[in-house]
């Protein structure tokens, strides 16, 4: 199965926040957008979508009918949501660091649960027999499908960077 994972475009907020499962709105016109991003894509492809509105308001621009799932929502930072990086508590962050894919924010998820959310997502998408699909997501769902897909190593595919509207193709392996 071949995906193409399309990342939202810039969401309305500060630099410096922490923003994953709050749902804020797009900071551009999203068909100056889809404008953009159409023409990477072939035609006819059916579309999932985060159901945030950043990814789904994209999605609409793209498909007449994307189909929303929550697997596909950035991961939930919980108390550290719109809270400037710099204001949450250096052991915290400590802690994170020290255990990526384990430690979950106050209220929030950990790395790896978002992690077993998506693959979910991907292996009931490839048995449901596709041979192509759109996902309008974000970035931390991109690392996750991009970094399986290459078999990397946590580390690596947690570092992986994705700009707002970058399309990016991977290959799924069928089951």
């Amino acid at each position: 199965m071949q995906l193409y994972l399309i990342r939202h475009p810039a969401p309305q907020v500060a630099a410096g926040v922490c923003y994953g499962r709050t749902d804020l709105p797009l900071a551009e016109d999203v068909a100056a957008a889809a404008a953009r991003i159409a023409p990477q894509l072939p035609p006819d492809l059916p579309v999932f979508t985060s159901p945030l509105q950043r990814c789904r308001q994209l999605a609409n621009a793209l498909h007449p009918a994307p189909r929303s799932d929550p697997r596909l929502q950035e991961m939930n930072f919980g108390m550290w949501e719109m809270t400037p990086w710099d204001r949450i508590q250096r052991e915290a962050l400590d802690g994170w660091a020290a255990d990526p894919l384990g430690y979950a924010p106050p209220q929030g998820e950990s790395v790896g649960r978002m992690q077993e959310r998506v693959q979910s997502f991907v292996t009931e998408t490839r048995r449901q027999g596709l041979e192509r699909a759109a996902l309008v997501i974000h970035a931390g769902v991109m690392k996750v499908i991009v970094g399986h897909t290459r078999e990397l190593p946590a580390r690596k595919w947690m570092a992986l960077k994705f700009d707002y509207e970058s399309v990016v193709c991977v290959n799924i392996a069928n089951p």
